[in-house]
């Protein structure tokens, strides 16, 4: 496969504006976790959901908030607690007595931009009121239907499910998610940098000072040039190979649908165009697919005793598949 002689077909000088911007403007917030920025603009982009996975205190909201503030379409928070109903979450009818009719009282997920804080804190039952709107982006509420907007997205952020008060999301749920990002711990510098911020106020932006950089329909703008980007075939039976391998290996015991394959597919030329590309490489696809993968693998008890995490899985099942040439 060439890669080095395709030339770019599509004007993306606009493209690199806009994420260039939203870049800047995270970073002057947040200090590092460029991997964890990259990936989650790719999610947008790519149009799908996004789970957060990381320790308290690493900036998963602030960086859920910071990139809803950013574009200029409708926010809605959701702080997941044990005690959360779906009603809290979707809406309700109340019974109008002018109109003696019901009217429809709709809750925090009729948003275009979604937070869903600590989704792991709530019961199965209110976790799953999510399951038709991050599918089929629409709610069925009483036998009506109401349809979400074009730029709907849920950014959801989780602590690791060993912490105390937590409620481990079903399997058909973490599917609906596009990608799961784990957000670790800064480096000493990283670290350094933040203190150093705190420590002289002048250099600290408040987020309440950000202004949005991009409108929704700029935003779907970008969403229909993934539309252009060019797939060779062989990346796509690449793609097809390591899907097949997490089906095939002795270490997992429920391996990727095809809905991770397409996923993996749409992050990929969303990453691409990213990188100021309109073509995808393997290694566009091997940045994206462990991220893809991680939550749609359920391993044996065997590989979990000894240590292995999903994402340790997935990186090791994607080395295993040749490279296209």
């Amino acid at each position: 496969m060439e890669i080095s002689t395709m030339e770019t077909r599509t004007d993306l000088t606009a493209f690199a504006q806009k994420t260039g911007e939203i870049k800047q403007r995270i970073a002057e917030i947040i200090v590092g976790q460029t991997d964890a920025v990259d990936l989650l603009l790719t999610c947008v982009i790519a149009d799908g959901h996004v789970l957060l996975e990381g320790v308290p205190g690493v900036a998963k909201t602030l960086l859920a908030r910071l990139v809803s503030r950013l574009i200029d379409a409708c926010f809605s928070r959701v702080q997941f607690t044990p005690d959360l109903m779906p009603s809290d979450v979707l809406g309700t009818s109340v019974f109008n007595m002018k109109t003696s009719e019901f009217d429809f009282h709709p809750g925090p997920a009729f948003a275009d931009i979604v937070l869903a804080d600590e989704i792991n804190r709530a019961p199965a039952k209110t976790q799953a009121a999510l399951f038709e709107v991050m599918e089929e982006r629409q709610a069925t509420i009483d036998g009506t239907s109401y349809a979400m907007g074009d730029v709907y997205t849920i950014i959801a952020t989780q602590n690791p499910v060993e912490h105390e008060g937590t409620y481990r999301l079903p399997e058909a749920q973490l599917d609906r998610f596009l990608m799961k990002i784990t957000m670790g711990y800064p480096s000493v510098e990283e670290e350094v940098e933040i203190l150093s911020r705190h420590n002289a106020r002048s250099n600290f932006s408040r987020l309440d000072d950000v202004q949005p950089v991009i409108t929704k329909d700029e935003l779907l703008g970008l969403r229909a040039m993934l539309d252009s980007v060019v797939v060779d075939a062989s990346l796509l039976r690449y793609i097809a190979q390591i899907v097949a391998e997490s089906r095939e290996s002795r270490a997992v015991y429920v391996g990727c649908s095809p809905r991770a394959s397409v996923a993996m597919l749409q992050c990929a030329k969303a990453y691409a165009l990213l990188q100021g590309r309109d073509f995808v490489t393997p290694d566009d696809i091997k940045t994206v697919a462990p991220n893809v993968m991680q939550h749609r693998l359920q391993l044996t008890a065997e590989t979990e005793m000894e240590g292995f995490t999903p994402l340790d899985v997935a990186r090791k099942l994607i080395e295993k598949v040749e490279v296209p040439k």
